[in-house]
């Protein structure tokens, strides 16, 4: 398999090449598994850089009124914007695991706040049902708005104490994260606009009775390696198990549900569905600007074969993509919108005059949709080439 046709699986699979474009978000994120949330803005940018037609309306629409995408906490605590389908997998074969961490976390943060009176788990359950009860009532309700009904969630930790980055923070939030990776609430609409991080909560069998019930995290976790294989394969079970945030024992059992073929990347060694070995239909050349962490850009562990040597020039030092320009299957440069609104970008090397003008084709599409909302970073470090372009 060489890496042409790994590009050109890439275009077609992920929804970037023309001929291949989704006509609704939903398809748009099933090209990926799902789409990356860490920031709010990037749902929208990678589905309508994905996508025949786009606006703002149609993707809230999938996501607030039909609610067939779910924003999940799962693969490697990172968030998610998937269907719905692939939402309950993900939340079977990933965040109960990313739940357990964060709730022996928040056990230890209750104990050292000295919050319970020596029993931190009898004091978490209540405050756990106390969300949850507020949660009924409200239908949907903030993070503050369910503080101020109950002292359990109102109640103050201190993070990093005697640290020059010392913080409070009230237990509600924290209880969120761990009910959200549960599958018993979800984030539901946001306060503000569609650029906005700060959200209402909800009952997640009430705001989507489709994702209620879930299968055993075993056979979720054959599911969504199938769906990745799907999608990002061929590639190694290494990439697979960086993706999915699974110890290679839980990843080798997961691929092993699958019919699996060995296939040759080039001199190293990769899995394909054993359904899936044919050639690709080729695709005609393809531009695209994909948003900081998008589910393409950071699909897989090994980027060689689409980032080449730019990887340094577009990553922050915690390993964060920030905006990427492609072009016909690999990372040619970088974007970043300017404080009036500018789409900027650089070219890290030499496309040509045609592919240049489909990459200024791209940007001015995606400032016209964009228009005056800014789409500032909150979860990662700027990258280089980002630094450069709004210097």
């Amino acid at each position: 398999m060489t890496v042409g046709e790994r590009r050109t699986r890439l275009g077609r699979r992920h929804r970037l090449a023309a001929e291949t474009k989704a006509s609704d978000p939903v398809e748009a994120a099933a090209g990926v598994v799902g789409l990356h949330s860490t920031d709010a803005a990037s749902v929208f940018v990678s589905a309508w850089a994905r996508m025949d037609d786009g606006d703002v309306a149609a993707v809230e629409q999938a996501l607030y009124e039909d609610r067939t995408l779910l924003r999940v906490l799962a693969m490697r605590r990172t968030m998610f914007v998937a269907p719905v389908d692939a939402a309950v997998s993900m939340l079977a074969a990933c965040s109960l695991a990313v739940a357990a961490g964060e709730r022996r976390r928040l056990l230890s943060l209750i104990e050292t706040a000295d919050l319970s009176g020596g029993d931190p788990e009898a004091w978490l359950a209540a405050a756990e049902a106390a969300a949850l009860d507020g949660l009924d009532r409200h239908d949907e309700a903030t993070a503050a708005e369910l503080a101020g009904d109950d002292p359990y969630l109102s109640a103050v930790l201190v993070l990093g104490a005697g640290k020059k980055y010392e913080a409070r923070q009230k237990v509600v939030s924290r209880v969120l994260t761990v009910l959200g990776a549960q599958g018993r609430a979800i984030r539901a609409s946001p306060r503000g606009s569609w650029t906005s991080t700060q959200f209402r909560w909800a009952l997640l069998d009430r705001w989507q009775p489709g994702a209620a019930t879930r299968p055993q995290p075993e056979a979720a976790r054959a599911d969504l390696a199938r769906r990745w294989l799907g999608r990002f394969g061929p590639a190694s079970v290494e990439d697979l198990r960086w993706w999915a945030g699974w110890t290679m024992g839980a990843t080798r059992k997961a691929v092993a549900a699958n019919e699996t073929v060995e296939v040759d990347l080039d001199g190293l060694p990769g899995l394909a569905l054993a359904e899936d070995i044919g050639q690709e239909r080729a695709v005609a050349p393809w531009a695209a600007l994909l948003p900081a962490l998008d589910a393409t850009t950071m699909g897989w562990k090994d980027r060689g074969w689409y980032l080449g040597d730019h990887g340094p020039l577009l990553f922050d030092g915690n390993g964060n993509a920030s905006p990427t320009v492609w072009w016909d299957g690999r990372v040619v440069g970088g974007w970043a919108q300017a404080p009036d609104g500018e789409i900027r970008f650089r070219l890290l090397e030499d496309i040509g005059a045609d592919a240049v003008e489909a990459v200024e084709g791209r940007a001015a599409e995606l400032a016209a949709r964009v228009g005056t909302a800014k789409l500032s970073p909150r979860a990662r470090g700027r990258s280089p080439v980002e630094t450069e372009l709004l210097a």
